[in-house]
């Protein structure tokens, strides 16, 4: 190990026994990172990047996890030190100490029964040897280093009363409470808004700055790694396939995996009629020009003047006037009302048939609440929804019922929307079967095969329960269900946000090819402008439960009026705003 090194990985392997045989995760990888640095560790899910991380911090669960061969050098304060060697007594000492780490997902990595302030305590009279006082005092100190509003409050509250954005913050604020020399920050933006993301970023940065901590950042968005990173890694189905300084891998990749990852992020600038995917690249010998060529902008731009000219000349499918949905806050207790909460104010808007209405804007701003409203799962406040021509907005359950089939939603969390104890075959079935649509199990089989086959899935798939699926496949499990009742109009609420990019690249492309054969009109519901202006023919900007900024999608992002809109595209990562 040279002295230059915080961190030195030589010839890790790390498998997992399984039922139907041993995997190896993580393949004979080796890196190092120097001190202060940022590196970015870049890769689709089951690339093994969690994996290494896990290893590093002793977290590997063993069984099934096993350490395969490789040494793990770290520089201790008392000098290097082989990590795979140390006892879980000595491991503890570094772990959390020297060595700590921010999950993906706050909300599982914080105890639900315990203060977000205690927690914190709890880890620093551990490491640090101090007094309850002086623990707290130490936390109320993390907590406004970590830029969190009202510090005392937020000692005494629960995560569940927090939102992701302050989760995340508390989680950084634990991490760094002992001064670790490395952090290692395991996909922390994920599902965040891409203004709570930038927030977090530049947080980490400066904390990077005051710390002279060292950063591995893993994630699979190579955009967010761009803004960030000194040095990346490039990791597939456990080994490294490319790694550099980051401005050299991302201005000249190498590798046909890593110009995949690069590529099938919706573009700001054009927009294509498909987006390209990772497969595109490893299954292809073509230069990637050449593949990029194989998408026709221009084609695809005059096709959308053409489409814009046929839809907005009919009558819209989808009316709301005057749209408001409150939320009561409850009573005092002498019974006065504590108010209320705005989820959606006073919105007036009309959808077309054909048409992709994107609804962007940070969480908070109302568009779930706005899609569920439409859809009747939320009774609005006041106003009223229109669809086609109909007033649908005091109907009953069971005069909403047949327009139940008209109606569709798809929801954000695939695996949370799917009963993990019914198959595959059965979740798709069963709207089928509500509403009658099949009247024998020939028919029903037929129908099930037809709808796997329609979003790329293969008939085997029935059998299958949702954990045996990946995330990808996962929801378009959800899409087929959705498409089973045969709708017209389909809400995508937050359908891909928590996807890879290479996999959301493919869920685009099928919804559109979806949208076009069966002529369904989408409302597009995302916190990530640049997802929805590329899936969007016009595109409404939602802020505190109002309608801020409607327009054709292109002009919005080039020319925007609000500032607001300026916030959402300036924070796109790897746009260098």
């Amino acid at each position: 190990m040279d002295n230059h090194s915080l961190i030195s990985i030589k010839n890790l392997s790390v498998g997992f026994s399984i039922e139907s045989g041993n995997i190896t995760a993580v393949d004979n990888i080796s890196f190092s990172a120097g001190r202060g640095t940022t590196l970015g560790i870049v890769g689709e899910s089951g690339s093994g990047k969690s994996v290494t991380a896990l290893s590093l911090m002793g977290l590997i669960p063993s069984p099934p996890g096993k350490i395969l061969g490789g040494q793990v050098f770290f520089q201790n304060n008392s000098g290097p030190v082989e990590l795979l060697g140390l006892n879980e007594q000595k491991m503890r000492h570094i772990r959390g100490n020297q060595i700590a780490m921010i999950f993906q997902e706050p909300m599982t990595s914080l105890n639900p029964v315990f203060s977000c302030g205690n927690q914190i305590i709890e880890a620093i009279m551990q490491h640090k040897n101090l007094s309850r006082k002086a623990a707290r005092e130490r936390c109320l100190d993390l907590f406004n280093e970590v830029r969190l509003p009202r510090p005392k409050e937020i000692l005494k509250a629960f995560p569940h009363q927090l939102s992701g954005g302050q989760r995340q913050r508390v989680m950084i604020a634990m991490a760094i409470s002992c001064e670790p020399s490395l952090l290692i920050a395991d996909e922390p933006t994920t599902a965040l808004d891409v203004t709570v993301q930038e927030d977090i970023l530049k947080l980490l940065l400066d904390l990077q700055q005051a710390h002279g901590m060292s950063i591995f950042f893993i994630t699979h968005d190579l955009g967010v790694i761009s803004d960030i990173a000194d040095d990346v890694i490039v990791m597939y189905q456990g080994k490294v396939l490319e790694s550099g300084k980051a401005k050299d891998v991302f201005h000249h990749p190498e590798h046909p995996y890593t110009k995949g990852l690069l590529a099938c992020r919706p573009p700001l600038k054009d927009r294509p009629s498909s987006l390209l995917t990772v497969s595109d690249f490893l299954r292809s010998d073509q230069d990637t020009e050449l593949l990029k060529s194989a998408v026709d902008v221009h084609e695809a731009a005059e096709k959308r003047k053409e489409h814009h000219r046929i839809i907005y000349d009919k009558e819209p499918v989808l009316k709301l006037s005057k749209l408001s949905t409150h939320f009561s806050l409850g009573k005092t207790i002498l019974g006065r009302s504590r108010g209320f909460i705005r989820a959606v104010d006073n919105i007036s808007l009309e959808v077309f048939p054909g048409e992709t209405l994107g609804l962007v804007g940070e969480s908070g701003c109302g568009k779930t609440t706005l899609g569920r409203t439409i859809l009747k799962l939320i009774d609005q406040t006041s106003g009223e929804i229109h669809y086609k021509g109909k007033n649908i907005s005091q109907l009953s359950s069971g005069e909403l019922r047949p327009l139940r089939k008209q109606l569709q939603i798809i929801f954000q969390d695939p695996y949370s929307s799917l009963n993990p104890r019914i198959t595959i075959g059965s979740a798709i079935s069963e709207p089928m079967l509500v509403h009658r649509l099949v009247h024998n199990k020939a028919d029903k089989k037929q129908r099930l095969d037809e709808l796997l086959e329609r979003v790329g899935l293969s008939s085997e798939f029935a059998n299958r329960y949702p954990h045996e699926l990946s995330g990808g496949q996962r929801q378009r499990v959800c899409i087929a269900r959705a498409l089973a009742v045969n709708p017209e109009f389909i809400i995508c609420d937050e359908s891909v946000s928590a996807l890879d990019v290479s996999v959301q690249a493919q869920v685009l492309n099928l919804l559109n090819e979806l949208k076009q054969k069966y002529k369904l009109s989408y409302i597009f519901i995302s916190h990530d402008l640049s997802v929805v202006k590329y899936m969007s023919d016009r595109m409404a900007v939602m802020q505190d439960g109002k309608i801020v900024e409607l327009g054709e999608a292109d002009e919005i992002y080039f020319n925007p009026k609000t500032e607001y809109t300026k916030k959402l595209i300036r924070a796109i990562p790897g746009t260098g705003n």
